[in-house]
């Protein structure tokens, strides 16, 4: 099913941002624009996820 497909897709991204905003909190100094954009995308990624997810159970 390609909505399966989509929700995996965004699932391995929604990872490599977690691995990202990580690493950038795990630095000596954190730059916070960095952290915030990363942030941001993680939670469209997620929101984007859960409408599909939402959308497939229908």
């Amino acid at each position: 099913m390609a909505v399966d497909a989509r929700i995996r897709e965004l699932g391995s991204r929604h990872q490599n941002l977690e691995r990202m905003i990580q690493e950038e909190v795990s630095r000596p100094v954190a730059d916070d624009v960095k952290l915030k954009e990363l942030k941001r995308k993680k939670l469209k990624l997620k929101e984007e996820m859960e409408a599909l997810r939402a959308q497939a159970a229908h």
